[in-house]
């Protein structure tokens, strides 16, 4: 059964970056679309970052909130997907979740974007503070 595993977490000062990995266990990524969430104390979950599966030609998608300053990508070999996060804001601080979707391959739009039929991951702390 699929497993997938976040890391790359932690403690950073305003204006820092972090790199989140997503290993994936005991399966591939697949073919379908791959998204990052997150999940702020008292907030609603939302989508920050979203890939097509291989079948599917686009770029990746992100949420305006972090446009420009996350990027989303994918290696296939070491079956790992990757959220590289860049002038980190205290806004940003989140549970940061990754999921695998089974039926969709293709991200849509980001004020919707969610993983109902799939696979997450249990989710890594980002805390952005001074």
């Amino acid at each position: 059964q699929l497993q997938l595993v976040e890391s790359g977490g932690g403690l950073v000062q305003p204006g820092g970056s972090l790199r989140l990995s997503c290993a994936a266990s005991g399966g591939t990524l697949g073919g379908g679309r791959i998204g990052w969430f997150r999940q702020a104390a008292g907030k609603e979950r939302e989508a920050v970052a979203c890939i097509n599966g291989p079948s599917r030609s686009g770029s990746p998608k992100y949420a305006d909130s972090v446009k420009d300053r996350f990027t989303m990508s994918r290696d296939n070999a070491k079956n790992t997907v990757y959220l590289q996060m860049n002038n980190l804001r205290p806004e940003d601080t989140a549970v940061y979740y990754c999921a695998v979707d089974q039926i969709f391959y293709t991200c849509g739009d980001m004020s919707s974007m969610t993983v109902l039929s799939g696979t997450w991951g249990q989710g890594t702390q980002v805390t952005v503070s001074s």
